[in-house]
């Protein structure tokens, strides 16, 4: 076996350093957007706004933002829902753009858009309608397919029916599945755009609960890789006049191992608009709307909440499990500890312009 000279095992141990330096430089930033045409992005651990980029013809603003696995891009609904745009987040280039409708076809993106694993492919949930001269034509709803490296003016590769009424897309962590989360979760096969499975939500057959209501359009599970909403019902075997009979529950999909769970934690006095799943403890979850709430999954309780200075539609939390931000809505993220629920911060937003419906994303870089 040969020695490694005095030189060579120096450079060796330069390489593992800078590879060590490198890793323990990269930080969080968060993506979001801004009425009419911005994508924002935010360096956390600064509590400041890094970059601000216009995005082409996006009025009148960014709704679902799916950053690629590297970090490197962001894909953003825009354009009244009928255009995915792909911005370069260091340039600000628009470096990918498919507009969905055409001239007999108008087609919307009812917020359901994910990427595969590996970066590749694009798949975005379509509901379109044929322009006939005195109507709407109603056409099948669809899961549609691009290649991210098409550039400017991509065409679908290919497109695969789909059940109606999905409102989330989600890439198994190995590609193989994509589950839509519209009146059940629809397990689908993106390669023939069979649904293989479902898990029942809507209909399920729990006898002492009536069917629950579930609003859940932002996409933010990149941390945990663990897709989570809350969902509200309550019990058939009670009064409905009895507040003890309604629950707040939690739905939650691991997109590594496919598991599925529904767990009512505590009974509904205030509501959710969304909920994230901590990094570091599966069963510890965030939700927001007018408070910021703190919730053990396992158990099926709540474990802390504060009220908040104003409503806030998506959350999300920082790659090791110490910081919640909470934004989608007006003109500022709000920075809170994970385990105290103490206000760290705010980040402002350019001339207090509004985020609405933007989804919250966090990539590290």
């Amino acid at each position: 076996m040969k020695t490694l000279t005095t030189a060579a095992a120096l450079a060796l141990a330069a390489g593992f350093a800078l590879g060590g330096a490198q890793d323990a430089r990269a930080k969080d930033y968060l993506l979001t957007g801004l009425k009419p045409d911005k994508l924002v992005v935010v360096d956390a651990a600064a509590r400041q706004v890094d970059k601000v980029h216009t995005i082409p013809q996006a009025a009148p603003g960014p709704v679902t933002i799916t950053p690629s696995p590297d970090g490197k891009t962001a894909y953003v609904v825009v354009n009244r829902w009928e255009s995915v745009s792909g911005i370069d987040l260091e340039s600000g280039e628009e470096v990918f753009r498919a507009d969905l409708s055409s001239e007999r076809e108008r087609a919307k993106v009812m917020f359901g858009m994910d990427i595969s694993p590996d970066g590749k492919t694009l798949a975005v949930y379509e509901s379109p309608v044929r322009l006939e001269l005195g109507e709407y034509q109603v056409l099948p709803t669809r899961i549609s397919f691009f290649d991210t490296g098409a550039g400017k003016g991509a065409q679908r590769l290919r497109s695969i029916p789909a059940p109606r009424q999905v409102t989330i897309l989600m890439y198994a962590k190995d590609g193989s599945r994509l589950y839509g989360l519209g009146r059940a979760v629809h397990v689908i096969d993106p390669a023939t755009g069979d649904v293989i499975a479902e898990h029942k939500t809507q209909g399920w057959d729990r006898a002492e609960f009536y069917p629950p209501d579930i609003l859940s359009v932002w996409s933010q599970w990149e941390q945990a890789g663990v897709f989570s909403t809350p969902y509200y019902t309550a019990r058939s075997d009670m009064s409905l006049e009895d507040p003890a009979a309604y629950w707040t529950g939690l739905l939650t999909l691991d997109l590594d191992s496919g598991d599925f769970k529904l767990k009512e934690v505590e009974n509904t006095d205030i509501f959710y608009f969304s909920t994230v799943v901590s990094p570091t403890n599966p069963d510890l979850l965030y939700g927001v709307y007018n408070n910021l709430s703190k919730l053990d999954a396992a158990q099926g309780k709540p474990l802390g909440r504060v009220e908040l200075d104003h409503s806030y539609y998506a959350v999300n939390i920082s790659s090791d499990g110490k910081e919640v931000y909470v934004g989608g809505t007006m003109s500022d993220i709000a920075v809170y500890d994970a385990e105290t629920l103490k206000k760290l911060g705010s980040i402002e937003m350019p001339g207090g312009a509004n985020q609405a419906l933007a989804t919250l994303r966090v990539i590290r870089r």
